[in-house]
């Protein structure tokens, strides 16, 4: 026969009431009582149900983090499994669990509209998105991580254009003026009208304001763009075009995991780096440095960003107010990018 709280109740001498205080908000009795009951549904075997528990409460203990690709293609870059771990840390502080939601029939709103959590995490979409409308509709909290700190949503992220305009400075000022940029694809999930990525424009921009001050046009002969998808596969396949149009002698990609692909075509096409061409990227994952040779790139601090995420939305969800972060970055530089050899 299934315990119910009206055994834990009467075997207590409470009311119904009081024995969901001290599962849901044992602020609301005393410490007493709460042991008391606590005693006796383990002496019951009573076992909470989730769902009235998400009824009475009207919370699930949950926040959703809602992936920009499938998750089978998602998971395969360590840099969204180092926001998992953060986001995962603080969801560890604040006794909740994570919800990985990612998109449904390949639309991340429809994702965001079934989610049952108690507020949502996204990754790089604009203040415009209809995600944001969604979720203000829902009445449940949204960070944005790699948003735009200028909208009023909470974000948490670093300076692309910034660190974008770094690495492309220290490309040119190794001596290279023919460069190939690999900038990442939109994501599925954006609706037609939002085919667009705040840290793919944010990035290009610092690319272009670089090229600039070294007197480049960013949309010159020297500088060709090429687009591809957030994996090794997408890397392996740029650079296959990338060689059929031309012979750079710098690549900068816009994720370590592609990077990872253009070192390994590389290698299958006996493509000495950095003697022949230069590679440079960002995320600094972990694999980064055990790479050969080692990929020079911008240390973002993906642990720290998911970390940071959570702690400030279970903040919002205990009634504290949106936080816009910024965080730092570092271009660390290894044995993938060296001075343009002599005559190339």
């Amino acid at each position: 026969m299934r315990i119910t709280i009206r055994d834990i109740a009467d075997r207590a001498g409470v009311s119904k009431t009081t024995v969901s205080f001290a599962f849901n908000d044992p602020r609301k009795i005393s410490k007493a009582t709460h042991e008391r009951i606590m005693a006796i549904a383990t002496e019951l075997g009573y076992v909470p149900d989730p769902v009235a528990r998400t009824l009475t409460t009207k919370r699930t203990g949950s926040i959703g983090l809602l992936l920009p690709q499938p998750m089978r293609e998602a998971l395969l870059n360590p840099y969204v499994a180092e926001l998992l771990q953060g986001i995962g840390a603080a969801c560890h502080e604040n006794d909740g669990s994570l919800l990985i939601v990612p998109p449904v029939k390949g639309r991340l709103v429809e994702a965001a509209r079934r989610a049952a959590v108690d507020g949502l995490i996204a990754i790089g979409v604009g203040p415009d998105h209809s995600i944001v409308d969604l979720v203000r509709k829902r009445h449940i909290p949204l960070l944005i991580i790699d948003g735009s700190p200028e909208s009023a949503t909470a974000t948490v992220g670093i300076d692309d254009e910034a660190a974008a305009a770094e690495l492309m400075r220290y490309v040119l000022g190794l001596g290279h003026r023919r460069v190939a940029v690999v900038e990442l694809e939109t994501e599925s999930y954006n609706e037609p009208d939002e085919r667009s990525s705040l840290v793919r424009d944010r990035r290009m921009r610092g690319f272009e304001k670089a090229l600039a001050e070294f007197g480049l046009d960013p949309r010159g002969p020297a500088v060709k763009v090429y687009s591809a998808p957030c994996s090794i596969r997408g890397g392996m396949d740029a650079f296959a075009r990338i060689l059929a149009e031309g012979t750079p002698s710098a690549v900068v990609a816009m994720a370590d995991i592609v990077a990872v692909g253009i070192l390994s075509a590389c290698r299958e096409r006996g493509v000495e780096v950095p003697k022949e061409l230069s590679v440079v990227s960002f995320d600094d994952i972990e694999l980064a440095r055990h790479l050969s040779p080692a990929l020079t790139t911008v240390r973002q601090p993906g642990f720290d960003k998911g970390y940071e995420a959570g702690r400030v939305l279970f903040g919002m969800l205990n009634e504290r107010p949106a936080e816009r972060l910024v965080m730092p970055f570092e271009l660390v530089v290894r044995a993938s990018s060296a001075a343009r050899a002599s005559g190339a």
